[in-house]
């Protein structure tokens, strides 16, 4: 287990759930005008949570984590339309 951390791969996991579940909604109809907004924000997270684990500086780990706040603003703001 400390191998899957210490390699990032535990955030690779996640990510690729993250692309299943994009395909699977996808295949059931769902938009990637939907999708995508409603995903990235996760994926940022995991993203620097990946820059964590793996010792990048701070920087990389500061940057997706920062962007994922104004995705999931835009997430909500088209939930607000719908």
């Amino acid at each position: 287990m400390n191998a899957l951390f210490a390699s990032g791969h535990a955030a690779d996991v996640i990510l690729l759930a993250l692309v299943l579940e994009l395909l699977w909604l996808r295949a059931r109809g769902w938009t990637l005008g939907t999708l995508v907004p409603m995903l990235l924000p996760a994926a940022l997270i995991v993203l620097g949570l990946r820059a964590a684990l793996t010792g990048a500086a701070w920087p990389w780990i500061a940057l997706p984590l920062a962007l994922s706040f104004p995705a999931h603003l835009i997430d909500l703001a088209g939930r607000k339309k719908e």
